[in-house]
C-alpha cells in the first residue's frame, strides 16, 4: 500500500531574510533578493513571499520602494523591542558594538531602579525565585559545562535578573523583561567569561539578592550598579559604569553615561 509522502513544513522566510539582515550578509541601504527571485528559491508562491516581507516591513527593517524591491532600512528604525525582532536579534546577530552599548545603556538606566522597587516590594515568592536562579548559578560554575539540571550558568543569571523584575509588582516592567529578555540573553552571554571574572560576578550578584532580601532600596540601588560594573568591564565599554553620573530628582531617579576625565 502506497504511502503519502509528508508534507515539509513551510521555511520561514520572514526569519531566513532576518537572520541574513542581522548577520550583515545585507546591511542597511542594500536590496535583500526580489519577490520572483525568492519564490524561486524557496519554492513558495508570491503571496506568501510578500506576507514574509511584509512582517520585516512591520518590524521597521526593510522598507518597500515601488519599482525597485525591498531595501534594509538604517538600525535606529528597527523595532528591537517587537519580542520577534528581539529574538532575532539574540540568535543572529552578530558581534555588534553598537547593540552591545545601547542594551547595556539601558540596563544602566533601568536595572538599579528596578532592584529598589524590588526591595520595597518583593514578596516571599519573590525571593524564591531570585535565590533559586542565584544558587542554580552557583550549581553551574561547578560543573564542567556550566551547566545544572539541564539549564546553563547564562540562563540562569538572566532568570536571576528576570525575577528582580517581576519582584517590582509593575506590570509595564514586567511585559518590559519579557520583551527584552533575548537581548539581555545576548549581552550575558557575551560578558560571562572567565572563572575570575564569574566568581567575581557572582558575590555581586550575592549582595544584590541580599539587600533586596532585607528590604534595602540604597543598597539594592548600588549593588545593582556593581553588577553592571562587572559586565561593562567584561565587555569592554568604552564608557564603564565606574563613570557613572547619578541624579535624583523629587520624584524620580536617572542615570546617564559620563566620559572619564583623561589623565
Amino acid at each position: 500500500m502506497a504511502t503519502t509522502p509528508s508534507r515539509q513544513p513551510r521555511p520561514d522566510i520572514a526569519e531566513h531574510l532576518a537572520e541574513a539582515i542581522f548577520s550583515g550578509h545585507y546591511g542597511p541601504g542594500d536590496f535583500v533578493p526580489k519577490e520572483l527571485d525568492l519564490c524561486e528559491h524557496y519554492g513558495v508562491s508570491r503571496s506568501t513571499v510578500r506576507s514574509a516581507l511584509q512582517t520585516l516591513v512591520s518590524a521597521g527593517m526593510i522598507t518597500r520602494i515601488s519599482g525597485q524591491g525591498s531595501r534594509v532600512t538604517e538600525l535606529p528604525q528597527w523595532h528591537l523591542l517587537n519580542p520577534r525582532v528581539s529574538d532575532w536579534m539574540a540568535r543572529f546577530a552578530r558581534p555588534n558594538p553598537r547593540f552591545q552599548r545601547d542594551i547595556f545603556a539601558f540596563r544602566v538606566a533601568v536595572e538599579p531602579f528596578m532592584a529598589r522597587l524590588a526591595a520595597d516590594n518583593a514578596a516571599a515568592a519573590d525571593l524564591l525565585a531570585i535565590e533559586t536562579a542565584y544558587h542554580g548559578m552557583l550549581a553551574a560554575l561547578e560543573q564542567p559545562d556550566k551547566q545544572y539540571q539541564g539549564i546553563s550558568y547564562d540562563d540562569y543569571d538572566v532568570t536571576f535578573h528576570e525575577a528582580i523584575f517581576a519582584a517590582t509588582h509593575n506590570v509595564l516592567w514586567l511585559q518590559i523583561s519579557h520583551v527584552l529578555k533575548p537581548a539581555i540573553a545576548l549581552l550575558v552571554e557575551t560578558s560571562n567569561q572567565s572563572a575570575d571574572e564569574l566568581n567575581d560576578s557572582m558575590e555581586r550578584h550575592r549582595r544584590l539578592m541580599d539587600a533586596i532580601r532585607l528590604r534595602q532600596p540604597d543598597e539594592a540601588e548600588t549593588a545593582a550598579l556593581s553588577v553592571l560594573e562587572r559586565t561593562g568591564r567584561d565587555l569592554g565599554m568604552a564608557c564603564p559604569t565606574a563613570g557613572l553620573a547619578v541624579m535624583r530628582g523629587p520624584n524620580a531617579m536617572s542615570y546617564s553615561c559620563t566620559q572619564e576625565p583623561d589623565s
